[in-house]
């Protein structure tokens, strides 16, 4: 059982190291799609999604790392209120941007009016 705990306490530096790099590169990869995707709707996905499973990540590594069980439970009490809000006001502002008349870009980008199918 000690062989257990000392491997443990042997990863988990590594693992919480890792994980906040993939949380990290996860919110790159966000920050890329909300440039990238060319209307509102898409944008906000991209951020919303990117955003909630970065900080969960993040969170997780944070908790690997964290020296005390009140720092964990503080880790805890912040991703339950990302998790819960971000999701929540991603879809708040959709809401009103549907409400408000925005519409969103349907069919095939890139391609002009006077250019049809080829088949």
């Amino acid at each position: 059982m000690t062989e257990l705990l000392s491997f443990i306490d042997a990863v988990r530096p590594g693992l919480g190291a890792f994980l906040l790099l993939v949380g990290s590169l996860l919110a790159i990869i966000g920050t890329v799609g909300v440039l990238r995707f060319p209307d509102f709707y898409t944008r906000l996905h991209a951020a919303s999604v990117t955003d909630t499973a970065a900080v969960t990540l993040a969170v997780i590594g944070m908790g690997l790392l964290a020296p005390s069980w009140v720092v964990m439970a503080k880790l805890v009490a912040i991703w339950l209120f990302i998790f819960l809000t971000g999701p929540t006001a991603s879809h708040a502002i959709a809401n009103a941007a549907h409400t408000a008349g925005l519409e969103p870009l349907i069919g095939r980008q890139g391609r002009g009016e006077d250019e049809g199918d080829a088949s």
